[in-house]
């Protein structure tokens, strides 16, 4: 794996073993159990939302304690990514990685029979700290089991599906069992899942690490997590608050940010810094942790007021707004599988600027809802949005892993997951202000209905249809008729701002590399150079290597030699690709 793991000090399994005889076969079954464990992790960040009533209900929490339930989860994961991802390089990411299994099984545990609403917080917690375990592992280990670039982005297109599959899901799965058992089922379903994953992953995979120079920072590990809380903790709370000025929103924001300058000052001056941060440096790395941010602040926030307008405009179950959002969750697995075709053929660039303009284009065609159902509307509009945001989330994340050092997998990978959950946490906070903007003027001046009502009804649709339940008659029907259409209106206003933002990531995303450089130095399983299994030689070239990345990195196919000749495919095996006097072509060092 990484060139740290020679065989003298790698720990193998006899599946391992079995493994490396059989040429590296069986990585694909490493992968499978990876993204069953993530499929998890993604699951459990949205399962709960359509079961909030059901345990509103049950444990009568106050709005605090329910804001905390729905919030401490990725609260906690986003927070304590960069710690766990740097933990794993330091001290074996396979460890890392069964130690969240375990952590994440016990806790679904506690939260599926937890009799009161601050155990339920406990519980989320503990599966906020074993979903940080669990994520950047499953990706760095990806990054060290598949060194050829061109595998690799086949694995990453796989582990992103299933990353979109998992979050499309939850409210289909979380709706059938709070419908046929009880809330907490949502978490039981976990246990047998991880009680079958943990013996798997500790038979089939070996351990790996990272550099070791130098000691671990905890002091800057602790300081990251500090900041990215107060940073999230902020955004969520200025979208709960309507307000970003409010002392609730402003104070933790500001440490934050704060704290976060401090990790990246020390960061610097360490001769052994936790993480590399002149990777921001490398204008591949930094465009794609901002468009991973960009798209994720597009549409999660979208995501949750959809299933609001599904359910509280439509009058869907739960169950039914799980299964409409189903074409999303197909068209994303079929984005996942077409990814590393669709990189190869038109390079980073254009993938992730129209995988952003793909969705731009379906959050447009969703203005088109009204306050009636229009199936075949929301289905297409479902499948391009499902497709384009998988296309730019896997453009992304692939371009950002291949140009982190090898070495530094799990810090690049949190980075990439804290990305991505720091983006869902201000798109929640942005598209959630803009929609309560928008909502609370249409309630001003119900016709018998007092400004303390009309008040309490612009906090929510859910709260404007309980207000005009108590208040009944002609007040309560003209509340709830107003209420209903003023959150439509609501919802065009926000879904022009998510394609407004979404635009803006295509056009951050020109900054990609125009091609996917399959020539660049990357550490194979011995520390060798690790390229791509097949790539496109001009028909003259005399080192009988490829051009380089000006003639597209030698990765697609047919491309012309310097006489303008059609390029000859050329099975090379990796060590040879590069004679000693050759110089790596991407102007990186090998890692």
């Amino acid at each position: 794996m990484s060139g740290t793991n020679t065989a003298g000090t790698r720990r193998s399994t006899p599946w391992q073993r079995l493994n490396d005889a059989a040429g590296g076969a069986n990585r694909w079954v490493v992968l499978i159990v990876l993204c069953v464990s993530l499929l998890l992790v993604a699951l459990d960040a949205t399962i709960l939302h359509v079961a909030v009533p059901a345990v509103t209900a049950d444990l009568r929490p106050g709005s605090i304690e329910l804001l905390w339930i729905v919030d401490a989860y990725p609260l906690v994961c986003a927070s304590l990514l960069i710690l766990f991802g740097t933990l794993g390089d330091r001290v074996g990411r396979r460890r890392i990685l069964l130690l969240g299994y375990g952590l994440f099984g016990a806790a679904s545990a506690i939260a599926a029979f937890a009799t009161d609403a601050q155990v339920l917080i406990a519980a989320r917690v503990l599966l906020g700290i074993g979903g940080a375990m669990i994520m950047p592992a499953t990706l760095s280990i990806i990054r060290q089991v598949f060194p050829d670039r061109r595998e690799r982005a086949v694995a990453i297109g796989v582990w992103t599906a299933v990353a979109a599959v998992g979050a499309a899901t939850g409210p289909v799965l979380g709706g059938f069992l709070v419908e046929n058992f009880w809330w907490g089922s949502v978490f039981l379903i976990n246990i047998p899942l991880m009680a079958l994953l943990l013996p798997a992953a500790r038979w089939l995979l070996s351990e790996s690490r990272g550099s070791t120079d130098g000691p671990w920072d905890v002091l800057g590990a602790l300081t990251a997590a500090a900041g990215i809380l107060g940073v999230v903790l902020g955004v969520k709370r200025a979208g709960a608050d309507q307000s970003l000025l409010g002392a609730q929103a402003l104070v933790p924001l500001l440490l934050g940010a704060l704290l976060l300058v401090l990790f990246v000052r020390r960061q610097k001056r360490r001769a052994h810094p936790l993480v590399d941060i002149g990777m921001f440096a490398r204008v591949t790395f930094s465009t794609s942790v901002g468009c991973i941010v960009l798209a994720m602040l597009a549409l999660v926030g979208l995501e949750l007021i959809a299933v609001q307008y599904l359910q509280l405009v439509l009058g869907l179950s739960p169950l039914q707004t799980g299964l409409r959002l189903l074409p999303l969750t197909f068209a994303a697995m079929a984005a996942g599988v077409l990814g590393s075709w669709t990189l190869h053929r038109v390079g980073p660039r254009l993938m992730v600027s129209l995988g952003f303009a793909l969705t731009a284009l379906a959050v447009l065609l969703l203005t088109l809802m009204g306050q009636h159902d229009r199936p075949l509307l929301l289905t297409v509009g479902f499948v391009l949005l499902g497709f384009g945001l998988q296309t730019t989330l896997f453009g992304a994340y692939e371009s950002m892993l291949s140009e982190a050092p090898a070495q530094q997998a799990g810090g690049a990978a949190a980075i990439g997951e804290t990305s991505y959950q720091l983006g869902a946490g201000m798109g929640i906070a942005l598209l959630g202000s803009v929609m309560n903007a928008a909502y609370a003027p249409g309630l001003r001046d119900v016709p018998g209905v007092s400004a303390a009502d009309s008040a309490g009804a612009a906090h929510s649709l859910g709260e404007a249809y309980e207000i005009a339940a108590g208040l009944g008659g002609a007040a309560g029907e003209s509340l709830h008729s107003a209420a209903r259409h003023a959150f439509v209106q609501g919802l065009h206003v926000t879904l022009l701002v998510s394609a407004a933002l979404l635009l803006l990531g295509a056009a951050a995303a020109l900054r990609l590399p125009r091609t996917m450089d399959c020539a660049q130095a990357q550490d194979g399983p011995e520390g060798t150079a690790g390229q791509c299994g097949a790539v496109a030689l001009p028909a003259q070239s005399p080192a009988g290597v490829g051009a380089g990345p000006a003639a597209g990195g030698g990765a697609a196919a047919g491309s012309a030699g310097p006489s303008g000749q059609p390029g000859r495919r050329v099975k090379v095996p990796a060590p040879a690709r590069r004679g000693p006097a050759e110089p790596a072509r991407s102007g990186r060092a090998a890692h």
